[in-house]
Formats: structure tokens, C-alpha cells, sequence
């Protein structure tokens, strides 16, 4: 009799244990602000401008969520499989309706709440934000960064679009008071005809022209869990003369959100030198493994925010 009375209350005891053990969210990946003209990818609408929000039609994949976002300066990546601090914070895509149709306005709610299902209202200003909010499709040529406005109880609200029918991954950027950085995201689908996907394939140069400019892309090293220093040079498109009276967008002279092929790595950096103007802008980062990236810079001119995208392959 002794011996089971010592172990039933061992048994109960690791019973509780595991029943608190089990916790939902998944840690997903960090990331960024943007702008709000995209003169460069198909129908790549919302830069800051624009505001947008509601219940996100279905999922098309497990929701994922990741800690860990770095202040000016400093870089992160983050695995969207990975399962960041036992998901301390959650985040819900929803749209208002019967969801989201390719080519309409779709009211997009994003849901924040701790472990517990408690709503989350307090919240740091991040990059002159509470919420930055990345939509990329399957293969990356629709990238779109808007904001989001805080309605109480753990909402934020916007209304947005999509170009055409298909899967879209959101990535919602904010900061708990008092808390790290934190990224949650999901894959969401919208209703509509979808046309096929390409391949991501890397640029075979790095130049591009946005919006009369040029800009010109360097990076010091493309190996994998090196430090990279990304090099953005802008000139007038025209004359190729430097732009030197770059804006300070978001707080800053411009802001990099790099994604891998599939949408698993997301990057966000920031500039090593938050108060330059041009013509060169630059940035530290580390890719976390080989394979192809896409890379895109924000930045200010003349009051209209632009957007210039890159991939490039990491080996």
C-alpha cells in the first residue's frame, strides 16, 4: 500500500506537466516595412500608402510565427518551420464576407493574442509603426507592404487587394511592449482565376530601373553565414548621375525585406547608416543557407516611395 501511494501522485504530477506542455503557435520568420508605389512587379500595389482588412478566405498552409527582429542595423533570418519561444504570441488573417476575390478591395483583419488566446494591445512603435504587414504570392513577383491601423482588442484593419486568384503568404511585423520584435505569418488564399507560376530564378545582373531610376545592387559576399554587406546605388536614370537627397522613409534612408525561393526565409535589414541620403545605401546581412533569395529595397524621393526587386543565388 505504501508503494502506490507514493507513485499515484508522481503519475498526477507528470500528467500536469505534459498537459501544460502542450501550447500553440508556430515561430515564423521576421521581417518588414515598405512602400507604396511599385512601378516593377505585376500589379505589386500598397507600399505604406495604402491601408487595408478582414477574414482571409481559407488557408493554404499551417500558420507559422517567429521572435527575434533586430533594431536599426542589425539583421535576422528566420525559418517559418521553426517554432520560435513556444509561440508566445499568435497572430489570425482573416477577411470580412466570403473572403478575398482576386481584383476587389477584401477589409483584412489581423488578429493578435498571446499563447493563452488573450488579446495583445499594447505595443512599441516599430520603424514609426505598430504593425508592418509583407503580402508576397507563390512565386514572389507580387510583393505588397502596408500598415495596418490598431482598432483595440488586439486588431489591426486594412483594406487591400490582389492582383489574380491563388495562394499569398502575409508576414505581420510588430513589437509587444517591452517585448523583442516578432513576426507571425500564413499562407491565405484568394479567390479568382490564377495564372501559372514561374520559376524564381536569379537576375543575371544586378541593375534595374524604377520610376526614372537607376539602382545598382553590390554585395560583398553571397556565401552562405557570412556577413553581407548589400550596396544600393541610385542614380538618375537619364543622366546616371548619383541621387544624393534620398528621403527618410519609415525613419530611415531605406528599408530590405529578403525572402528565400520558397518563401520559408524571411530577412529584414536596415541600413548601416540610417541618416545617409544617397547615392549609396547600405546594409548588413547573413543568408542562412545556399539557394535563391529575393531582395527587395524601399526607399523615399521627392515624397513617392519606391520599390526595386532582386534575386540573387546563394552558394
Amino acid at each position: 500500500m505504501k508503494r502506490n501511494m507514493i507513485w499515484i501522485p508522481a503519475i498526477l504530477i507528470l500528467v500536469l506537466l505534459s498537459a501544460c506542455g502542450n501550447g500553440n503557435g508556430h515561430s515564423v520568420p521576421t521581417g518588414h516595412e515598405s512602400g507604396s508605389e511599385e512601378a516593377h512587379e505585376k500589379h505589386a500595389g500598397g507600399h505604406g500608402g495604402e491601408d487595408t482588412g478582414s477574414h482571409v478566405g481559407e488557408r493554404a498552409d499551417n500558420h507559422e510565427g517567429e521572435d527575434g527582429h533586430g533594431a536599426h542595423g542589425e539583421h535576422g533570418a528566420h525559418d517559418a518551420d521553426e517554432q520560435a519561444d513556444s509561440g508566445r504570441f499568435q497572430a489570425s488573417f482573416t477577411f470580412g464576407g466570403d473572403g478575398a476575390e482576386a481584383s476587389e478591395n477584401a477589409e483584412l483583419t489581423v488578429q493578435i493574442t498571446d499563447r493563452n488566446g488573450n488579446p495583445v494591445n499594447d505595443f512599441d512603435l516599430n520603424h514609426e509603426k505598430l504593425l508592418h504587414l509583407i503580402i508576397v504570392n507563390r512565386d514572389l513577383s507580387f510583393y505588397n507592404h502596408i500598415h495596418p491601423d490598431f482598432i483595440g482588442d488586439g486588431k489591426f484593419t486594412v483594406a487591400t487587394s490582389f492582383p489574380e486568384g491563388g495562394d499569398y503568404k502575409l508576414f505581420a511585423d510588430f513589437v509587444p511592449k517591452g517585448e523583442a520584435g516578432v513576426t507571425l505569418s500564413d499562407w491565405v488564399n484568394v479567390k479568382g482565376e490564377a495564372s501559372g507560376h514561374k520559376a524564381v530564378e536569379a537576375d543575371p545582373e544586378l541593375v534595374k530601373e524604377v520610376n526614372g531610376k537607376q539602382i545598382e545592387l553590390a554585395i560583398s559576399s553571397t556565401k552562405p553565414k557570412e556577413d553581407a554587406t548589400l550596396t544600393f546605388t541610385i542614380r538618375d536614370a537619364e543622366t546616371k548621375q548619383g541621387i544624393d537627397d534620398l528621403e527618410p522613409y519609415l525613419g530611415a534612408v531605406g528599408h530590405v525585406v529578403i525572402l528565400s525561393a520558397d518563401a520559408e526565409q524571411y530577412i529584414h535589414v536596415h541600413p548601416l547608416d540610417e541618416k545617409s541620403t544617397g547615392p549609396e545605401a547600405q546594409f548588413m546581412t547573413e543568408f542562412p543557407a545556399a539557394g535563391l533569395y529575393k531582395i527587395w529595397g524601399e526607399f523615399q524621393h521627392r515624397g513617392k516611395v519606391f520599390t526595386v526587386p532582386f534575386v540573387v543565388e546563394v552558394k
